[in-house]
């Protein structure tokens, strides 16, 4: 793996961005949110392949992959057919705090990390406009989180997410390749047992 040693330009790195009280306030949304919208297995679209990190949405829009249809956003969940539960006050407040974006969110893709799951290398480009940052909350165990540049080969860096951090992609930044190399199981007790919950909000459509 090429190292680099500086962050790519305008990528924002805000480590402890929410506190303990924000980080359990959070944490108790977004299991209502798993609740309404369970958490499931998507599979890549060329191959069938399941990804090692379950999913689920909330918001307007979901994002989802699957074989018969590839990366997109739909309204409703894949699995239950029902529309997706909104996204908690306290992420779209994070969103006009943090996105300098003239419109609300559309979607939050949450992701479940079990121990030993990862995310590959890839960028979010199912989106209309790339004007619109991608906010990415951490919740949970520490992971090792990697990001480069506009080139799948470019050099990354790697930075250690821990509960509380606040990562946005923006600008230049705004389609550079990133991974989920590997959390640090039970580095973290907010949720009582080892894994890390990761969200993403994003704009879907032009404002």
């Amino acid at each position: 793996m090429n190292k680099q040693k500086t962050l790519p330009e305008d990528f924002r790195y805000l480590p402890g961005r929410l506190d303990a009280t924000a980080q359990q306030d959070l944490a108790t949304a977004i299991a209502r949110v798993i609740e309404a919208a369970p958490l499931y297995r998507p599979v890549m679209p060329r191959t069938g392949r399941a990804f090692s990190v379950r999913m689920t949405n909330c918001g307007r829009l979901g994002w989802l992959s699957d074989k018969a249809g590839g990366y997109r956003y739909e309204a409703r969940h894949p699995v239950t057919g029902q529309p997706w539960p909104a996204i908690p006050d306290i992420l779209l407040t994070l969103w006009a705090d943090l996105s300098h974006y003239p419109a609300p969110p559309e979607a939050c893709l949450v992701n479940h990390y079990a121990p030993g799951a990862k995310l590959g290398l890839h960028r979010d480009q199912d989106e209309a406009d790339m004007a619109a940052p991608v906010i990415s909350v951490s919740l949970g165990d520490d992971a090792w989180f990697r990001i480069g540049g506009l080139g799948r080969r470019d050099p990354t860096v790697r930075l250690l997410l821990r509960s509380g951090d606040v990562v946005v992609l923006a600008g230049k930044s705004r389609l550079a390749y990133h991974a989920l190399d590997r959390i640090v199981a039970g580095s973290a007790s907010l949720f009582g047992e080892p894994g890390r919950i990761n969200l993403t909000l994003r704009r879907v459509n032009r404002a």
